[in-house]
């Protein structure tokens, strides 16, 4: 019988290299939760027309990497490849902006792109993010940066760097798209580049190969084209930035993969992750929300890919997280003790310390390395002759040294010693 294996490009996470996993998804969601965003689980899929209407359908994204399909009623869906769509259609349906603004949120979980696998791009990708959604203010764009700059700093990263630019607005991108497209009408592209610059000229500043690259050269920059009032707002930006102390680099030719951005777009970029060098991204999306036939409100937010974040941490050697299962480990000698212990373990439990049992009815040298292999502090070994003397054996797994302490005395015994 042949056996299973998961879907292609799909990592797991698994003990005990989980605990990384796990340690850097809630630090970067305490990093939000930490400046008042409120938690949203969303749908893992949603109406396909959802992404095509706000994603765009120009994106390669929507055109060539979502997984959608026909469910059982013949309606389209798909497994959703972001989340920005997702919460601003959740605000509107349920009428979050009618309670306040800014309606400030974050998510994690899983998000799907059908994209070739390789080192840090996955199929399906995990993501930490935050909406900012109902105010065009800078300081809430400079916050939303400074919150996923304080997540990596928190984890110790500190061989990444912030890249932004501004995309401007509905003032200029009419002309600056004009003044793009009669560039690209000089060059000699491949017929492709040419059908993805007539949907989308932007995309042509981002192409990564070599050769578009040098025919881009002399290309103008939007950054040298915007309007007062976002050249106004991305100057605030930079101001704000500057005034917390969050460095920066701006990049005029930045493009993100997503159709939706307007003036502050961004990206984290580690080098030590190779060619998948991007950890975290986001910007401002000033006409999403009426797209999407909600109020004419603008939002700010980004989504931080957890996988490359911790690809990240590990190019830099960095290991904030303790592997360990449990604290303290129990080991039985006999029904008696495994019940007494049982008992024990649910006391320490409830007083917040995770202990572990070993099952089985295992001796004291299988058990012990059990507890070794738990990565507990302490082993708790009860026998017999424990019991009648009314004693536990509390063993030092790091220093080896053991002593018994009265079993009604133990608890507190243990939480002095963890603290």
């Amino acid at each position: 019988m042949s056996t299973f294996a998961a879907p292609k490009g799909i990592p797991e996470y698994y003990p005990p290299s989980s605990a990384g996993f796990e340690h850097v998804r809630s630090t970067l969601l305490t990093a939000a939760d930490r400046a008042g965003y409120g938690l949203i689980e969303l749908p893992v899929f949603e109406d396909t027309g959802l992404y095509a209407r706000g994603v765009g359908e120009s994106t390669d994204v929507v055109s060539k990497e979502m997984y959608t399909f026909a469910d059982r009623g013949e309606r389209s869906v798909t497994l959703r490849p972001e989340g920005t769509a997702g919460v601003v259609r959740s605000v509107i349906e349920h009428g979050l902006d009618r309670a306040g603004l800014p309606v400030k949120l974050r998510y994690a979980g899983p998000f799907f792109r059908y994209e070739r696998p390789q080192a840090g791009r996955y199929r399906q990708l995990q993501q930490v993010g935050v909406e900012a959604i109902g105010v065009d203010d800078p300081a809430l764009d400079a916050e939303v940066i400074a919150i996923a700059d304080e997540g990596f700093r928190a984890l110790g990263l500190t061989g990444y760097r912030l890249e932004l630019t501004s995309l401007g607005d509905a003032d200029c991108r009419p002309a600056y798209r004009e003044l793009l497209q009669e560039f690209l009408a000089g060059l000699d592209l491949d017929e492709p580049t040419r059908a993805r610059a007539a949907l989308n000229p932007l995309r042509v500043l981002d192409d990564k190969r070599p050769e578009v690259k040098a025919l881009m050269a002399d290309a103008p920059l939007l950054l040298d084209h915007l309007s007062p009032v976002s050249a106004e707002h991305h100057a605030a930006v930079l101001k704000h930035l500057d005034a917390l102390g969050v460095a920066y680099v701006e990049n005029p030719r930045m493009v993100r993969g997503l159709d939706y951005y307007t003036k502050t777009t961004f990206e984290f970029v580690h080098d030590g992750l190779g060619a998948q060098s991007g950890i975290g991204g986001g910007g401002r999306y000033d006409g999403l929300m009426a797209t999407l036939g909600g109020q004419e409100l603008s939002g700010i937010g980004y989504g931080i890919g957890v996988d490359r974040t911790l690809l990240a941490c590990r190019a830099e050697g960095l290991a904030p997280w303790s592997e360990a299962r449990c604290e303290v480990f129990g080991v039985p000698l006999g029904d008696a003790a495994q019940q007494r212990l049982v008992v024990l373990a649910g006391e320490l439990r409830t007083a917040g310390v995770r202990v572990d049992l070993s099952y089985g009815g295992r001796g004291l040298k299988g058990a012990m390395k059990s507890a070794d292999r738990s990565g507990a502090r302490f082993a708790l070994v009860l026998g017999d002759r424990d019991l009648e003397s009314g004693t536990v054996g509390v063993k030092d797994l790091v220093a080896g040294s053991q002593e018994s302490v009265a079993l009604d005395a133990v608890v507190a015994d243990l939480l002095t010693r963890l603290a």
